[in-house]
């Protein structure tokens, strides 16, 4: 039985390629009613909370593998570990990111925590550290589709940018065959890093029509995702990542996604075509 914890757009996605595979699999969800999908196709949908270990426990219960991809809470992650220690799993699969104790942005420092704290259970890991979503691209979506323009303060740097489908298909694999992936980590990418310039073009390509970049200041990043409903916390940090790419933080690329498919990685342009009626 393989555990997905949570059932968020890599975590759902993986729960589905899982079930396709016809692999046993569960995924912890605190609203059942949000994971209707996922259960209809085979997973066994518990309800627990990563602030409760009890429920983590049970929902651990002849656990042979765990995907553990949340919204990188330290101690709620750290419970999800103790858990899989505590039952004797035999691997947990980590979706990660450019995790740093010293790290500007906060999301960061705490996944160099709960890495940390993995490392230390002693349970066999892999480490899948992705560059940015491609998905994340979808917030701009309805400023795209009523103002055919986005805008960020990431300026002209590039990223190496992954569909997260890519990344649930990597954790899926790994939680599935883990022999050989123990201690390993792998930087997850899109084929090519691309610049926010790039993705205006991939846009107007496909939407037959004109998509404008701008460059924005931090403050004006910032501003704009708190006027879109952004917590101010997350804006802050979103602004101090797109912040960073300007500086080419995000400008890298690797053959990790084709290496453990066997396929390659989708391209930006793949991802449009597959989303263009959010965009449209």
């Amino acid at each position: 039985m393989i555990l997905v914890a949570t059932a968020g757009k890599v975590g759902s996605e993986a729960v589905r390629l899982l079930t396709q595979q016809r692999m046993p699999v569960r995924v912890l969800v605190r609203d059942p009613a949000k994971a209707k999908a996922l259960a209809d196709a085979g997973a066994h949908v518990v309800v627990g909370d990563l602030e409760v270990p009890g429920s983590i426990d049970a929902a651990m219960a002849g656990v042979t593998a765990v995907v553990l991809v949340s919204p990188a809470v330290p101690a709620q992650e750290l419970n999800v570990v103790a858990s899989a220690a505590r039952a004797g799993v035999g691997h947990i699969v980590k979706a990660s990111s450019k995790a740093s104790p010293d790290s500007p942005i906060a999301r960061r420092r705490g996944q160099s925590e709960i890495e940390a704290g993995l490392a230390a259970s002693g349970v066999p890991h892999t480490l899948l550290r992705s560059n940015a979503y491609m998905q994340n691209v979808l917030a701009l979506a309805p400023a795209i589709a009523k103002t055919s323009g986005f805008g960020s303060a990431a300026g002209k740097g590039r990223t190496g940018m992954v569909d997260t489908r890519d990344v649930a298909a990597v954790a899926a694999t790994i939680a599935a065959t883990p022999a050989g992936h123990a201690g390993k980590t792998y930087w997850l990418t899109g084929p090519q890093a691309i610049s926010n310039d790039e993705v205006a073009a991939v846009l107007s390509r496909l939407l037959g029509r004109t998509i404008t970049y701008r460059e924005l200041s931090f403050e004006e990043n910032k501003d704009a995702m708190i006027r879109a409903g952004v917590p101010e916390q997350i804006a802050h940090m979103n602004a101090q990542a797109f912040s960073m790419i300007a500086e080419g933080d995000a400008d890298w690329a690797t053959q990790d996604v084709p290496t453990l498919l066997g396929r390659p990685a989708r391209s930006f342009e793949q991802f449009a075509a597959d989303y263009a009626a959010s965009f449209a």
